[in-house]
């Protein structure tokens, strides 16, 4: 703790105030032994060679030649719902689940997935989440 060298301070500088350099702060800091007094940088764009007038090719784009039928067993939708691993939640998942398929009857279910993971609420929890595609 003695070392401390408080020569680059003065008796009536308060110790709040930044301590001031007598270097020039807006100077880069030399790599050791580095001379950076005669350091001549190019801003100019760098030339590969070859033709300055190089342009990007354009994309081929195809015109259809058929309209686009849309198909019966195309997805068009998805449904997520998800709870948490307890008998009561997944009850309450099932009415969740029966009283959306009784309210949207036009819908026809192609695929469905069901994952078991953790979701964030205001802790983490493992989950049943189940995603519909219809």
């Amino acid at each position: 703790m003695g070392d401390f060298d408080n020569s680059n301070t003065s008796a009536n500088q308060e110790s709040d105030e930044p301590i001031r350099l007598d270097e020039d702060t807006d100077k880069p800091i030399p790599f050791d032994g580095e001379d950076t007094s005669n350091t001549k940088i190019s801003h100019s764009p760098l030339s590969l060679g070859g033709d300055d007038t190089a342009t990007a090719p354009r994309p081929v784009t195809k015109k259809p030649t058929e309209k686009m039928v849309s198909s019966p067993d195309r997805i068009t939708g998805v449904k997520t719902f998800f709870t948490k691993l307890h008998a009561g939640a997944i009850d309450f998942l099932n009415e969740q689940i029966n009283n959306w398929l009784r309210d949207n009857p036009g819908i026809t279910i192609k695929r469905t997935d069901i994952v078991t993971g953790d979701v964030v609420g205001k802790k983490i929890e493992p989950n049943l989440i189940i995603t519909v595609w219809y």
